[in-house]
């Protein structure tokens, strides 16, 4: 299962879902979603996040989009 980045487009992978649990390596989720202020939520993968400044707003994400 995988979502893609709002902000690079790459295919993230989720973890979850029953075939997890028995997995002797299980997924780690790549990318969480952060939800700002103004109501909006975008899923981003850790290495967007990390290039992301400190106190981060929905307008810098749109600077990511390239």
């Amino acid at each position: 299962m995988s979502e893609a980045c709002d902000a690079c487009g790459d295919d993230v992978r989720l973890a979850g879902g029953i075939a997890n649990i028995w997995a002797s390596e299980p997924v780690r989720t790549g990318g969480m979603t952060l939800e700002f202020d103004d109501g909006t939520e975008h899923f981003l993968c850790f290495e967007c996040i990390e290039a992301l400044p400190d106190a981060p707003t929905a307008a810098d994400v749109e600077a990511l989009k390239g």
